[in-house]
């Protein structure tokens, strides 16, 4: 069974825009996990424009899923993973300034450095994953930082997808089998939403987890949490 990870940060970006404590994200978290959630996924960024590091304790105090926490690997986020201890850490090379997640890592530029933060990681018992894009030799390159995960960055299938389903899955395909001959499990994430995650989950059987944030908060405003949750969850029965 495919794991669904609900990422709450355009609740707090919400949040964040009039201040105070509305709507509440710690609440929307745990009526996640209520209505069917694997897990949390958070993603603080240096200036907390949306999840605050506050925010991630108090999840972490009251979640009774999988936590999993996205970031570039640098000081603060070192600390505040050594700290709560989730139970997955997703290394992201996001820039400071970055709207959104918007590539990989390079794995072999990047390698001894990787190598480095899973060891890191490991030693505190959390989970890692490297988000990386779909290159093979990269894929490659990251299993022998001794990650246990990567997460594939969807977005260039997304963007495809509408046009050609089948040319636009063919290159994560291929990265996943890759990944599955290195030992390593597969997330994914990015731009999935109802559309398109049913063929793409559909095509990947080693996938383990996919992680869904901006798609599925708009769709709740539409149809509901609880109804959109049961929603993204048939798309991944394949």
């Amino acid at each position: 069974m495919i794991s669904l990870s609900v990422n709450v940060n355009k609740v707090a970006t919400l949040r964040n825009a009039r201040g105070g404590n509305v709507p509440n994200v710690l609440q929307v978290a745990l009526d996640c996990e209520r209505f069917g959630a694997d897990g949390i996924t958070v993603h603080p960024r240096p200036d907390e424009r949306h999840i605050r590091y506050s925010d991630v304790y108090v999840l972490k105090s009251n979640l009774t899923t999988e936590f999993n926490i996205e970031g570039n690997p640098e000081g603060k986020f070192i600390d505040l993973i050594e700290k709560i201890k989730p139970n997955q850490v997703t290394l992201v090379p996001d820039a400071p300034d970055a709207l959104t997640s918007n590539a990989g890592w390079d794995c072999i530029k990047y390698q001894n450095h990787l190598s480095d933060l899973v060891s890191h990681f490991k030693d505190f018992g959390v989970r890692v994953s490297i988000f990386v894009g779909t290159d093979t030799a990269n894929i490659e390159a990251a299993a022998k930082t001794n990650t246990d995960r990567v997460e594939l960055y969807t977005e260039p299938y997304a963007s495809a997808y509408g046009t050609n389903p089948e040319a636009a899955v063919k290159d994560f395909v291929r990265a996943a089998e890759v990944a599955r001959k290195c030992g390593l499990k597969v997330n994914a994430g990015h731009d999935l939403n109802l559309d398109n995650l049913k063929y793409f989950a559909s095509q990947i059987p080693t996938l383990s987890e996919v992680s869904i944030g901006h798609a599925l908060i708009a769709d709740a405003l539409y149809m509901g949490l609880e109804k959109t949750i049961a929603e993204y969850k048939k798309r991944l029965i394949v």
